[in-house]
């Protein structure tokens, strides 16, 4: 596969194409990001969306929509950061965030850690599983994209309530049928589960929405 190579205009004419709106004073940095990200992804697989369409219809608004969930300033652990979405775009978009970044995958979270310092991010990498780091730590909001089914992520963090307030999940259509199998499995109890937004991706028939779960603390 020959190598992408991010460019400003290619950014800007995917923006207005898909009607989204960043500030001027960020475009440059999401280039630099992409660039990056797609020349790391030539020795090691770290994203599909290795165009700017993509990047911006998929990653870009995800990350939009969720930056407007999160309170000014608060703390955020994003959970299996893979090639960085949303944890990198959302600390160009959100500076007055405090964001930490887990990926377990040894070399993925190498090549963050460069990224983050390549970019000039102020954002720490964790090599390791968030359940892990949540023991040990604490988070206003953790963050997570494709990482696992719903059930998978109330059996990880139910067991440390009291280490944040609450879990922003990015999820498609299936997300009621993965509910449905985490209360089937006992994984629900004192678990409110809320949709808090739903939006379109283009190019794709089904919605895409953000969910908050929250535990009850017994």
């Amino acid at each position: 596969m020959p190598l992408s190579v991010a460019s400003l205009e290619d950014l800007q004419a995917a923006l207005q194409r898909h009607h989204v709106s960043v500030p001027d004073h960020v475009h440059q940095s999401l280039v630099d990001y992409c660039d990056l990200l797609w020349e790391w992804n030539e020795q090691i697989n770290l994203t599909r969306h290795t165009d700017m369409d993509a990047f911006v219809s998929r990653d870009l608004i995800d990350t939009l929509q969720l930056s407007k969930h999160l309170a000014e300033g608060c703390s955020v652990l994003d959970v299996g950061s893979g090639g960085g979405v949303p944890g990198i775009p959302l600390a160009m978009l959100r500076p007055d965030l405090k964001i930490e970044m887990a990926e377990s995958v040894a070399k993925k979270a190498k090549v963050l850690k460069t990224l983050a310092r390549d970019l000039k991010l102020p954002v720490k990498v964790f090599a390791d599983r968030a359940e892990k780091l949540v023991k040990s730590r604490s988070y206003d909001v953790l963050t997570i994209r494709a990482v696992a089914p719903i059930r998978k992520l109330l059996f990880w963090f139910r067991q440390y309530p009291d280490h944040f307030h609450q879990l922003l999940l990015i999820k498609g259509p299936r997300w009621v049928t993965e509910f449905e199998e985490a209360k089937a499995e006992g994984l629900a109890n004192h678990v409110h589960i809320e949709k808090i937004d739903e939006y379109a991706t283009p190019g794709h028939d089904n919605n895409s929405v953000i969910l908050s779960v929250t535990f009850e603390l017994t």
